[in-house]
């Protein structure tokens, strides 16, 4: 048996976490959302990839006719729907990590498609989108993180975790990988859901999500300044998952 699979068949039954909250950051593609999944599995804690709201704003704003370029209609968009976010029923074990549902609808796999990934960093920079998303996000983590949930605690995952949504949460990663590495990882993605789209404009879209990301005025993509860093270019989920797994042992455990 390999350290990577010891360290993922050992759960972390006393991990001291005061409030229980991990805190997960990243550029797209990076393996951030597959870490913290597999950390939530091992913990028993709630997964929350926050980037699933952006993605349902962006989804409804193209699907119901909304430019994504005017500020003012997206952002009263965000306000006006009711995004919510469960773990996966018994029907919905096609591989999600949890179902996202927007005004009740199941919208899990739509929210991926490479249009809504060409347009979620417009969406996401928006100040007034963020703050009605940000706040919903606080909420979910706390209440989890005081023990409160139908979990011992909560992971979550985006780009501004550790310094904006909860910058107070014990263990915050910020986990990176050579964007070359990323666009493969989301060129093979793609192409098991059937998308066939050329690995150059896997790279492009990339490229230009990073620049969106880093240089955006609100909330801009960056580790905190007390986040763990994992590289992760050539490293495999479960060599992943194994470094961040003895760092949380050796510090809480």
């Amino acid at each position: 048996m390999s350290l990577a699979d010891e360290q993922v068949n050992k759960p972390l039954i006393h991990l001291q976490l005061a409030p229980a909250m991990i805190a997960i950051d990243g550029p797209a593609a990076s393996g951030k959302s597959t870490l913290g999944y597999r950390l939530a599995q091992a913990l028993d804690y709630l997964f929350f990839d926050t980037g699933v709201m952006y993605r349902a704003v962006t989804w409804a704003a193209l699907a119901r006719g909304v430019p994504v370029e005017d500020e003012a209609a997206v952002a009263a968009l965000a306000q006006q729907i009711d995004i919510d976010i469960r773990s996966p029923g018994p029907d919905e074990q096609d591989g999600r990590h949890a179902t996202v549902l927007v005004d009740g609808q199941d919208v899990t796999w739509r929210i991926r498609a490479p249009e809504v990934d060409r347009n979620v960093s417009v969406v996401s920079a928006y100040p007034a989108v963020r703050q009605a998303m940000t706040e919903r996000q606080r909420q979910i983590a706390h209440r989890y993180g005081r023990g409160e949930g139908d979990r011992r605690g909560v992971v979550l995952v985006g780009r501004d975790i550790g310094t904006v949504v909860i910058p107070e949460a014990p263990i915050k990663f910020y986990i990176d990988a050579a964007p070359e590495e990323r666009a493969r990882r989301r060129y093979h993605e793609l192409k098991k859901q059937g998308k066939h789209v050329p690995y150059e404009q896997v790279l492009a879209d990339i490229l230009r999500r990073d620049r969106i990301d880093s240089e955006r005025d609100l909330s801009p993509l960056r580790a905190a300044e007390d986040a763990v860093r994992i590289d992760n270019t050539g490293q495999s989920a479960a060599e992943t998952l194994a470094q961040a797994l003895a760092i949380l042992r050796a510090k809480f455990g």
